[in-house]
Order: structure tokens, then sequence, then C-alpha cells
């Protein structure tokens, strides 16, 4: 009996180190690390020639936060394209206020309170009206 197991206990051995010689163990392959690309050093500029900044002055490409928002509301200096210019003229720039923006927002500006009866109006949903009833408030 103890032969059997040992002959058992041989050939499994064998049948797993064969398994490993196979590419399935140790022989799989991994990436080379010596084929790593090399990237060129960096440089420093050769203009010397800077000033450094004043205590106190402003950045030379500071905007401020104001006119960043003005351009994005109003535009800026660039230039329009052909089609924005043709739709901006078909709706009339001739006849429209410039400063409508700022008249909108303002809060002197004269307003009707309809009442909820006209929000009511304006945020049904569409339809023939077949269906619509009225309710007492």
């Amino acid at each position: 009996m103890r032969k059997l197991v040992s002959i058992a206990t041989g050939l499994g051995v064998a049948a797993l180190l064969s398994g490993c010689a196979h590419g399935g163990g140790a022989n799989h392959v991994r990436p080379d690390e010596f084929a790593v690309g090399r990237q060129a050093p960096l440089v420093i500029p050769p203009d010397f020639a800077l000033t450094p900044p004043q205590p106190g002055a402003a950045r030379a490409n500071d905007v401020s936060p104001n006119a960043q928002a003005l351009d994005a509301l109003f535009g800026g200096p660039a230039q329009r394209s052909a089609g924005e210019s043709a739709v901006v003229s078909a709706a009339g720039t001739d006849v429209a206020d410039p400063g409508i923006r700022s008249d909108a927002g303002d809060p002197g500006t004269n307003v009707v309170d309809k009442g909820s009866t006209t929000r009511d109006i304006v945020a049904a949903p569409e339809g023939d009206g077949q269906d619509a009833k009225t309710t007492a408030r």
C-alpha cells in the first residue's frame, strides 16, 4: 500500500511540474522594463531679460471678473460670422434697445403682477380644451 501511495504522489508531482513547463507557469509574457521611452530633458528658455513684477502692481495678463462677465453676456471683440450677422440683422438690431438687459434686471423697472390665473393659463398643458375644468378657490 505504501508503494502505491508513493507512486501516486510521484506521478502527481510530475504532472504538476510538467504543467509549469508549458507556458502556464513562469514562462508567460511580461512587459520589457528596458523598452521604456525616454523624454527630452527640460530646457530653461534662453531669455533671461525678464523683469520681476513690481510689488502691488496688477498682472499684465490679468482680466477682472467683471470684464469677463461683461464679455460673456454681451459678447467680446470677436467678429461675428456671416450667419450670425444675418440672424442679428433679421431680428431688427436697428430698432433694438442696446441696454435692455440692464433695464430688465433693474429693481426700479415697473412690472405688472397678473396673478396666479395668468400663471396657470401659461403653465397649462397643450390641448384642444375638451377636458378643461374650472376650480373654485
